[in-house]
């Protein structure tokens, strides 16, 4: 009778202290400091780089600090659309990767790391972005308009490639008298440059504007051509490396100044460590989709190093223009164009 007196006594004191522990643990885990994280696009793993990042970024995050940071994953624009994102990052905590429709009504100067052809590959818009005077003169200009910082550079997709209907583009004199769909007025000014004609023709529009004719053709990376089924209307791919697909991870700077040295040192490691991650898949999956675009019919036009410097030289001055119709300041084109070797525009 006594055994089994104490015997119940230490199953209840055992079960008092996993209680007690169960309880510390839910209480540190509700301790945990939650960062909002909002995007664009699905919460796709295989179609969404920027998905990709977020989730590498969560789970870096709460690796690193040890689960004192959670991050809370708002993909598809469900906090609002570019403008309202950005607006809910600059009053209060939160990330934001911010696509150049975000950033730009309050820096235009990010334009500039859109110049056509500034970049022969990759590694070269990597390296401009990891090591350029551009991009730290950027970032701190934009943390002081904005009281933002810019932890990283998101890439979405690699590069922008011509496709059309009608024929291969090598260089740019094959352009004379096609017509292209453009997103903005720069690319209007781009295409115009070549001998061909832009026409601003929304994303949503754009497969039955090419299907029905209004439009011979587009510009986007090689996974927009294949989310929205270009190929079925589209026959060339030119690989011109005309601009760098990217995004920008924006992080409120009360909230980053509110963490700890520890928590801070987390989230900008996690965010490195993604960045290096979205590269890396990216530069894989862009093999895949060159051999399924192939697949599906598709014609892949690789141009020549000079035709390369041609559309470089035709190109670039119509951008330039265009920047400075926007009033961008000459310093910043400079010191883009330094950083990659290219002082000057021929």
């Amino acid at each position: 009778m006594q055994t089994t007196l104490f015997g119940n006594l230490g199953r209840h004191f055992g079960t008092g202290l996993l209680l007690t522990a169960m309880g510390l643990s839910a209480s540190l885990a509700q301790a945990a400091t939650v960062i909002n994280m909002s995007y664009n696009g699905a919460a796709d793993l295989e179609k969404n780089p920027v998905h990709l990042f977020a989730s590498n970024v969560k789970r870096l995050v709460e690796e690193k600090s040890g689960g004192e940071l959670e991050i809370k994953l708002y993909p598809n624009s469900m906090l609002g659309e570019e403008e309202q994102r950005m607006e809910q990052v600059i009053s209060g905590p939160g990330l934001n990767v911010a696509s150049f429709a975000g950033i730009a009504p309050l820096f235009p100067e990010i334009y500039v790391s859109a110049i056509p052809f500034m970049f022969k590959d990759a590694q070269a818009a990597h390296s401009f972005f990891d090591e350029g005077t551009y991009w730290q003169a950027a970032k701190q200009e934009f943390k002081q308009r904005t009281g933002t910082e810019l932890l990283a550079v998101v890439e979405e997709g690699g590069f922008l490639n011509f496709t059309n209907s009608k024929k291969p583009i090598a260089a740019p004199a094959d352009f004379k008298g096609l017509r292209f769909r453009a997103m903005d007025p720069s690319q209007v000014a781009l295409y115009e440059s070549f001998g061909a004609s832009g026409t601003p023709i929304p994303w949503t529009e754009l497969y039955m504007a090419l299907r029905s004719g209004v439009a011979d053709g587009q510009m986007n990376p090689t996974s927009y051509i294949i989310l929205g089924s270009l190929y079925q209307v589209q026959k060339y791919l030119t690989l011109a490396n005309i601009q760098y697909s990217d995004q920008f991870l924006v992080a409120n700077g009360a909230m980053l100044e509110s963490l700890s040295t520890k928590d801070r040192q987390a989230l900008s490691d996690a965010a490195l460590e993604a960045t290096r991650l979205n590269r890396e898949a990216i530069a894989q999956q862009q093999e895949k989709e060159l051999a399924f675009l192939k697949e599906k019919g598709m014609e892949i036009i690789e141009p020549s190093t000079e035709d390369l410097q041609a559309f470089r030289s035709q190109g670039q001055p119509a951008y330039l223009s265009w920047l400075k119709e926007q009033s961008i300041d000459a310093d910043w084109i400079d010191k883009a164009l330094q950083d990659v070797g290219l002082s000057t525009v021929q």
